[in-house]
């Protein structure tokens, strides 16, 4: 098992500015902001922990009723969660139970192994587990809104010698200037992207071959 930690990281040169080690017995997975405090859950357990945002300190641990935790974002009052398949929860931030959930679909497809989560501009996005996809839901009803292709990110990190990177699995949002940010696991950076339209047509079977593939 990896030795997991939460950390506060200058931005433009990568130090470490704190960190708070978990202990190893937790795989460190979703980690959000809500008022002063940053809630995280861990992988395989229904285990999460709350800290100081400021600080790290950590205040208290809770229990959730996912089946397993992956992911947490939050829109300031409520949070979001994903536990590895295709359901997007909606979590009471004081009790931590169930307060809503969706199942979330493409053309009828399932999309399973929601991930890592980020609350964007009133929306939703889930990276998608295995893929280079991240999924805009609507955080109403939890319809799909669109996708983000990243896959010549990949692409680009492989063409560079990059033969240990694993899985597209970060989304962090600043929304004071606008700024998106993304990464996976072992990546060697972290980007700062602009979106814009996909140039060619993508029906949806093209898709549903990036982001559901048949073998998930």
């Amino acid at each position: 098992m990896f030795q997991s930690s939460v950390r506060r990281v200058a931005l433009q040169t990568g130090k470490v500015e704190i960190i708070q080690m978990m202990d190893s017995s937790y795989f460190g997975e979703g980690l959000t902001l809500l008022g002063d405090r940053l809630f995280q859950v861990t992988w395989l357990t229904k285990t999460g922990f709350i800290y100081d945002r400021i600080n790290l300190t950590k205040i208290e641990k809770f229990t959730h009723q996912m089946k397993d935790g992956w992911g947490l974002a939050s829109d300031g009052k409520i949070i979001f969660g994903s536990d590895g398949s295709s359901t997007l929860y909606k979590l009471d931030p004081k009790t931590f139970k169930v307060i809503g959930k969706h199942i979330i679909k493409y053309n009828g497809h399932e999309v399973r192994y929601l991930n890592e989560l980020e609350f964007i501009n009133d929306e939703v996005w889930a990276n998608v587990w295995q893929t280079d996809c991240i999924a805009r839901i609507s955080k109403q009803d939890g319809s799909m809104l669109g996708w983000v292709l990243l896959q010549n990110l990949r692409k680009e990190l492989l063409a560079a010698g990059n033969s240990r990177i694993d899985v597209l699995n970060g989304i962090a949002w600043d929304s004071k200037e606008n700024r998106l940010f993304v990464t996976g696991k072992l990546w060697p950076k972290l980007y700062e992207i602009r979106l814009h339209p996909v140039g060619e047509h993508l029906n949806g079977r093209t898709i549903e071959q990036l982001c559901i593939p048949a073998h998930l």
